[in-house]
């Protein structure tokens, strides 16, 4: 794929929050990197409001012009959303293509969907994102041709029809309905089966897949790029004392996601809502680090999912060496998702949760009842199995859902 020559622009409002707008060019950055952008330069303007007709006053604007011509730039990326009338009015001025925060986001997210309710949900995203902005942009999508922020719908002349678009919309959502629809059969399925769901979540590129892949020995994507992982990837996983639990990778969270993803993606994120237990993985060197916690946590109570139980895994440690770190959350953990130690006693440490949240049971199984003992080592933590010869059978006990099936051979055979 052909590397663009990419132009921030942004502006600061005079009552920024300085470091954190900052950050958010440098996440810009790495987002148009993600897309295959490389950064010629970042323009700032000062100013009160963005300009209502260009978003950059006219002198900053001159200065854009002379630089997109200088250097060659073929796409100019805002750091916030614009109007339909401002992208319009910037590529007539600009003479090259302008997108904004929102459609590259969009167009990260198109390029990495895999299966077909994620390819369905961007689709549906960024029609609903193009709608509001037909008027201003009039023909300039559809002779854009290819390139960053021109990946699905954009590239067609759809927006020369409105009802056209409604339609297709429509038709998307019957789809995901259907989809949606199998994805809840799945989840009953799992629900029967009674097996402790564990969701693994993060702002972006925290390292979950890495995470996931280290715990569940699976091979997800892992890359060091932004939004890595988009569809939600759910594998079986062993804890020490043999319990079989689900895991579940999802999508990395970001501040200033465009509302019509969120929309789109919640069914994805639903995910973590059917969850027991939260994994919820932090990039301790992120130089923004506690604005990437308190989005996740903002984003767990907009899914009504802020009463699970977490584990906040403050991942990366050796990019810290070993400076002075304050956890933010409890309970938490100080770990490299690349170091097997640390991945074992993540699972002890979980596994430690989990009793805290089942009861415990104590029972005799009468020997030639293997098929029983080995169905409490995966539905249960066992902590004792003893051979016992005046009861001629083995001693167990240890944790165990109540609300699980097992529970009827317990009680068959529980001892006071």
């Amino acid at each position: 794929m052909q590397i663009e020559r990419v132009l921030i622009i942004a502006v600061m409002k005079d009552k920024s929050d300085e470091e954190r707008f900052h950050y958010s060019i440098s996440e810009l950055e790495a987002l148009a990197n993600t897309a295959n952008g490389t950064i010629v330069e970042s323009i700032i303007q000062k100013r009160l409001t963005p300009h209502r007709a260009t978003y950059l006053g006219e002198g900053k604007l001159q200065e854009v012009k002379e630089l997109t011509e200088d250097e060659d730039i073929d796409v100019v990326i805002a750091n916030e959303e614009l109007s339909g009338s401002q992208i319009r009015n910037l590529q007539e001025e600009l003479q090259v293509r302008v997108i904004d925060r929102s459609q590259l986001i969009l167009d990260i997210f198109a390029s990495r969907a895999r299966t077909k309710e994620g390819k369905l949900q961007v689709e549906l995203a960024q029609y609903a994102y193009m709608l509001p902005r037909l008027h201003g942009q009039g023909t300039e999508l559809s002779r854009l041709g290819g390139g960053i922020g021109t990946r699905g719908p954009g590239e067609t002349k759809l927006e020369t029809d409105r009802r056209h678009i409604q339609r297709r919309m429509d038709e998307i959502k019957q789809r995901l309905k259907s989809v949606v629809n199998q994805r809840e059969q799945y989840r009953d399925n799992r629900r029967k089966n009674q097996l402790f769901q564990i969701a693994v979540v993060g702002y972006t590129n925290a390292g979950k897949s890495t995470m996931f892949n280290n715990l569940t020995k699976s091979e997800s994507l892992q890359e060091d790029k932004l939004f890595a992982t988009l569809d939600p990837l759910t594998r079986k996983m062993h804890l020490p004392s043999g319990l079989e639990v689900i895991i579940t990778d999802t999508v990395g969270f970001i501040q200033d996601l465009p509302t019509a993803l969120i929309a789109a993606f919640r069914s994805t994120l639903e995910e973590v809502k059917e969850a027991d237990l939260i994994l919820h993985v932090i990039d301790v060197a992120a130089p923004d680090r506690d604005n990437h916690e308190s989005t996740v946590l903002n984003l767990l109570d907009e899914l009504d999912a802020s009463s699970i139980p977490v584990i906040t895994l403050y991942n990366k440690k050796d990019l810290i060496n070993g400076e002075n770190f304050v956890p933010n959350s409890h309970p938490y953990m100080l770990l490299s998702a690349l170091e097997e130690k640390d991945l074992m006693q993540l699972k002890c440490d979980i596994e430690k949760v989990i009793q805290n949240l089942w009861e415990s049971y104590h029972c005799v199984i009468p020997e030639g009842n293997g098929k029983v003992l080995s169905k409490l080592k995966q539905y249960t933590i066992m902590d004792k199995e003893t051979y016992q010869d005046h009861l001629l059978g083995y001693e167990v006990s240890g944790f165990v859902d109540p609300n699980h099936p097992i529970m009827k051979e317990i009680k068959e055979y529980h001892q006071e």
